[in-house]
């Protein structure tokens, strides 16, 4: 029992000493002025053409890829308007259909307008922004950010959220 005690109070010292050279290491270090704070980091998102809008019928996932064809993906008519909703009548999305918990391919079900994980369940609606509303996850879907010219043409051109396994959703 002696033993015990002893590697407590060596933990507690260790932890002492280390929390003392962190408050010196912070009051030693320069502090930035507040004009000088760092920029948040833009990335470049490719502006790709995905699909067409009469490519798409409502509540049928439309197969795509982006930013690169190692990211699938899909779009989806509604057909009711939802906040980030592109195209005429404000219903088409698009989404990554990885998983951002552990990567499997996700699932559309037209019943319920969601994207489902066969892996741990996960469930993600597509009409609130790909909002997680079961499972395991503890990320939202990556949305696509989307464009719709006069032509019809469906054009991706961003993504609210990082790609599973990935560092950077632009390689």
């Amino acid at each position: 029992m002696d033993r015990c005690n002893r590697l407590v109070d060596v933990g507690r010292r260790q932890f002492l000493r280390g929390s003392a050279f962190a408050a010196a290491t912070a009051v030693a270090l320069p502090t930035m002025p507040a004009k000088a704070a760092p920029s948040l980091a833009l990335v470049e998102y490719p502006s790709n053409k995905l699909a067409n809008v009469a490519n798409l019928k409502p509540n049928e996932p439309f197969d795509v890829t982006y930013p690169d064809g190692d990211a699938p993906g899909v779009l989806l008519k509604l057909g009711t308007k939802v906040e980030g909703g592109a195209g005429p009548d404000g219903d088409i999305v698009g989404f990554s259909t990885i998983c951002p918990h552990k990567g499997f391919p996700l699932n559309f079900n037209a019943d319920d307008r969601t994207l489902n994980c066969p892996g741990h369940y996960s469930r993600f609606d597509c009409e609130a922004g790909g909002q997680q509303i079961w499972g395991q996850s503890t990320a939202n879907l990556p949305q696509y950010a989307l464009r719709v010219d006069d032509k019809g043409d469906i054009y991706a051109e961003g993504l609210d959220e990082l790609l599973y396994g990935r560092l950077s959703n632009v390689l």
